[in-house]
């Protein structure tokens, strides 16, 4: 609820600073005072446009403040936490409107946008004027009121669980279709890894591969140079290679009886005999093993040839041909039942949609009684209120959507006759502000403020009522006070005499200067302001003695 609200250079208000408590405060004030300023001041600190006009005459800026207690506001509680802008358990709003007409907007002192003021506002304040939008008017507010109304908490939380049960199948299935014709991709893929595991495309076996076609295609050079070497070891053209080795062994042996350092020479030459003899075998095994083979040859070259063309297509090296087949089965194995996904997916989203709409017919029946029930207790508060063979109903209309959603399959629209013969209307169309104002009241009333929306403001709700009209106004008022914070804005002693607290306006001017003061009232003032509202010309002590009882049998009510 609002615990403070400032004003400077205001209108006429120069300045002003009001604490407010709970329960019911009345404002009141001679014609022009400038009674209905708080309530503009209300509105501009929740997001209304900026008016220059607002600013004092020959002030730069007005100035507006307000404060707030969230004990009873967990909306708003928690839209200030998840917009990070939470500050304990108050909050404060504060804005600036230059007489250029340019304004600045903060929640607990951090600058704000005017749509999150609005945002936020509406958590905190809801005003009925005759002229000002209402939340009742949207339909959205009408819905949630008339769920509160009926304590649809249970079936409402099971319809939006649903919902959202639903829109995540449907999302889920969405994005398995927008993948594409999932056969046609699940038979490319195949193709491509049956191509491939066609294909021994492991590392060690690429790589002896490639030595083969070496070997094979240098088979003739090879050949060629192993005869070479093996006729220079033989001495083809002299003395061989092995017998030269030991004849020097030979002569030197003979030569180390002299030289005992001549025997490890010789024994390095007999080494070097036994290599050289087994160099020379092996030779002749390579040799031997050389098959000039051009078929083995072509076999070879083909299966390159089919491999590197399987390179060029995949795009990727020769040796990464088998991580390209690795990554093709995986995608394939991912896919090989999307078919069935998808099948087992839509049966999924069949009976969430059934299962949807069995809870959301649940709801709109019981919405259906609640509106009955709804409807009769706020016709029978607008006979109450000055408005009898008025009619109210609430109309639900199914959704032009078949999509399940959070709310249910219906809209809500109040309807509404506040005279007899004439056809229920809209309540967002009514076009009398008084009999709008009425209406919102008795709406509250019935529903006793179940909606969450902690502070309720009036604005001259009794207008075109008076006499014991007018005293119903203030004890329903009275009695919406007991559950909500409530802020009324009357010319009637009949309401103002209801209030848990009172403020007067009053207007002055000195010089050129007009000036609006606000000044809370004590019970003697009170009394002095109900005379006035009571008496004319002239305030006789019969007048302060009719005001005197009015307020006491008000205050014992």
């Amino acid at each position: 609820m609002i615990s403070h609200l400032t004003l400077k250079d205001f209108a006429v208000v120069s300045a002003a600073e009001l604490a407010f408590g709970p329960g019911m405060t009345v404002v009141s004030g001679e014609t022009g005072a400038g009674k209905s300023l708080l309530v503009d001041a209300l509105m501009w600190l929740t997001g209304a446009r900026a008016d220059a006009g607002i600013v004092r005459f020959g002030a730069e800026r007005a100035e507006l403040a307000a404060e707030f207690r969230l004990d009873d506001a967990p909306a708003a509680r928690d839209w200030l936490r998840d917009n990070e802008l939470d500050e304990g358990d108050a909050c404060q709003l504060r804005r600036v409107i230059r007489a250029d007409g340019g304004s600045r907007a903060w929640i607990n002192g951090r600058p704000a946008t005017l749509g999150q003021l609005s945002e936020l506002g509406g958590r905190l304040v809801e005003i009925h004027g005759q002229h000002e939008h209402q939340a009742l008017l949207d339909r959205g507010q009408q819905l949630a009121l008339l769920d509160a109304f009926g304590q649809h908490e249970s079936l409402l939380a099971e319809v939006g669980r649903l919902a959202r049960d639903w829109a995540a199948l449907d999302r889920e299935l969405g994005e398995l279709a927008r993948a594409g014709d999932v056969g046609e991709r699940v038979a490319w893929l195949q193709h491509q890894v049956d191509e491939l595991a066609g294909e021994n495309l492991d590392p060690a076996e690429l790589d002896e591969l490639q030595a083969a076609h070496r070997r094979q295609a240098n088979a003739a050079g090879l050949l060629q140079g192993c005869e070479s070497a093996l006729a220079r070891l033989a001495g083809d053209d002299g003395l061989s290679l092995g017998r030269a080795l030991h004849q020097v062994g030979a002569e030197l042996g003979r030569l180390s009886a002299d030289e005992p350092r001549l025997a490890e020479v010789v024994s390095l030459l007999e080494s070097a005999g036994i290599q050289l003899a087994e160099a020379g075998a092996g030779l002749e095994r390579i040799r031997d093993d050389f098959d000039l083979d051009p078929a083995r040859l072509q076999q070879l070259e083909d299966r390159l040839s089919r491999l590197h063309e399987l390179a060029r297509k995949h795009r990727v090296p020769f040796d990464g041909l088998a991580a390209r087949r690795d990554a093709l089965q995986a995608e394939l194995d991912d896919l090989a039942g999307a078919t069935e996904r998808g099948e087992r997916l839509a049966r999924a989203l069949a009976t969430a949609s059934q299962a949807w709409q069995a809870a959301a017919t649940r709801l709109g029946q019981a919405r259906a009684g609640a509106g009955q029930r709804l409807g009769a207790s706020v016709a029978a508060l607008m006979a109450e209120l000055g408005m009898g063979g008025g009619v109210f109903s609430v109309a639900l209309e199914p959704l032009d959507s078949t999509r399940p959603t959070p709310s249910g399959a219906e809209r809500c629209e109040f309807m509404v006759s506040a005279n007899p013969g004439q056809p229920p209307r809209p309540l967002r169309k009514v076009a009398s502000g008084g009999e709008l104002a009425r209406i919102s009241l008795a709406i509250e009333v019935a529903a006793l403020g179940l909606d969450a929306v902690p502070t309720m403001v009036f604005d001259e709700v009794d207008t075109g009522i008076g006499g014991a009209v007018a005293e119903v106004v203030g004890q329903k008022l009275r009695a919406l006070g007991a559950e909500r914070q409530v802020l009324c804005v009357t010319h009637l002693p009949q309401v103002a005499a209801q209030g848990h607290h009172h403020f007067q306006v009053s207007k002055a001017v000195a010089g050129d200067a007009t000036h609006s003061a606000v000044l809370p009232l004590d019970d003697k003032a009170r009394v002095e302001e109900l005379a006035r509202m009571l008496g004319g010309v002239e305030i006789t002590k019969e007048v302060r003695a009719n005001a005197r009882q009015m307020l006491s049998r008000a205050q014992q009510g």
